[in-house]
């Protein structure tokens, strides 16, 4: 592994950082002292820094050379709400909030190529680092790309990381297009006539309705779409109904869909439409749905996916980089800013959770897990790759 020189100096000061984010989580929006945190950095280290993009977002500059060229580099920085069950120093202080998907460690691996790029000033252009709010279904990208940031730090390319539990921490992985789905929800509402159980004959049941609708929602996926797009739709909660005896008046069917193309959703949420509006009325009952379109698929650049792949490589060699790795249904909100500009999302090896020192919980170490923590040898290598990226893609003139 051919990591950036010196970069192993930053580790100690580094890992507090992360660990000090670790135990003072915040939710979606509410990122003040972590934001604050970060932009106090940055400045100390010579970055222009831009704060309240997108509510508690912020972006760090820094221009070097004559090149009219600009990259962005992007974190995020929000936790979930979720009770940390780990022991060890750095748990949370916050009960029921908790950094466990490692967006600490993405904040972290950031801060420590900012670092060190400030230091060498070892590129020509402008580098744009994009410290993001509200990833956990606050679609904070959006927000940031609806506050201007694009117009206010124009990019060539973007490009951004996250951590994957389950791949050998020195280890990369990415695919060019479709890299993770897109996020859905829906809510069907199906509403009869309320009867006496032992005479269905004076009612219009909802339920027995929606037993017919759950399952011709799913011939939509084995009759409707080609077989060769990938599409996941399913119904997650079912309520009807709280006593034995009675024939409720309404039904609820909420669930979700995943994609990863824009013209697979519409066929679907347009099938579903259909489906809802006709299928009920056969039994007297009338049906009426929501879709909410969360997050559309993480799509990456063709090209700038080589050229991630190419510097990857440089890095930890051709054996380390999984390339193509297969793509993931979970969802990611940096697929807004892929749709703004060319750029790359990449997965970066969390290990197997052995990293962890005693105290941990007796969860596994896996994304969205109580016993969750980030990997802190990832923090040079990640910022090996920022570098790196950065260096290859603002390359000093002479």
């Amino acid at each position: 592994m051919l990591l950036a020189e010196g970069i192993l100096d930053l580790q100690a000061e580094i890992q507090a950082i992360r660990r000090d984010i670790h135990a003072h989580p915040e939710l979606r929006f509410e990122e003040h002292r972590t934001a604050r945190m970060v932009a106090e950095k940055l400045t100390g280290w010579g970055y222009e820094v831009t704060t309240g993009i997108g509510g508690t977002g912020l972006v760090g500059r820094l221009r070097q050379g004559t090149s009219q060229r600009a990259i962005g580099l992007r974190a995020d920085m929000d936790a979930l709400p979720v009770l940390e069950q780990n022991t060890f120093g750095h748990r949370s202080v916050h009960a029921g909030k908790m950094h466990a998907c490692g967006h600490d460690g993405h904040t972290a691996m950031l801060l420590a190529a900012a670092k060190y790029l400030s230091r060498h000033r070892d590129f020509d252009g402008t580098l744009n680092l994009i410290f993001q709010p509200g990833e956990e279904g606050g679609a904070g990208a959006r927000k940031m790309i609806e506050d201007g940031l694009f117009s206010r730090f124009p990019c060539d390319a973007v490009f951004g990381a996250h951590n994957w539990p389950g791949m050998k921490a020195g280890q990369f992985g990415v695919t060019a297009g479709p890299m993770m789905g897109s996020s859905n929800e829906f809510e069907i509402t199906l509403t009869g006539r309320g009867a006496h159980a032992a005479l269905p004959h004076n009612g219009a049941d909802p339920v027995l309705t929606a037993t017919h609708l759950v399952q011709a929602l799913q011939s939509i996926i084995t009759r409707n779409k080609k077989p060769i797009d990938a599409a996941v739709l399913s119904v997650t909660e079912i309520h009807a109904g709280d006593a034995t005896n009675i024939i409720p008046e309404s039904a609820i069917i909420r669930g979700t869909v995943r994609t990863f193309s824009i013209e697979v959703l519409d066929l679907i949420e347009t099938r579903m439409k259909a489906i809802v509006e006709q299928l009920p009325p056969a039994f007297g009952v009338t049906g009426r749905m929501e879709f909410l379109r969360n997050y559309p698929p993480t799509i990456n650049d063709p090209q700038q996916t080589e050229f991630a792949v190419s510097v990857m490589r440089d890095i930890v060699g051709d054996d380390n980089v999984v390339y193509p790795i297969e793509p993931t249904m979970g969802a990611e909100d940096f697929a807004f800013m892929l749709l703004e500009r060319p750029g790359c999302y990449i997965f970066i090896g969390n290990g197997d959770g052995s990293h962890r020192d005693a105290g941990h919980g007796m969860g596994p170490c896996m994304l969205h897990n109580p016993s969750y923590d980030f990997n802190d040898e990832l923090i040079p290598i990640g910022a090996t790759l920022w570098t790196r990226v950065v260096q290859r893609f603002l390359p000093k003139q002479g």
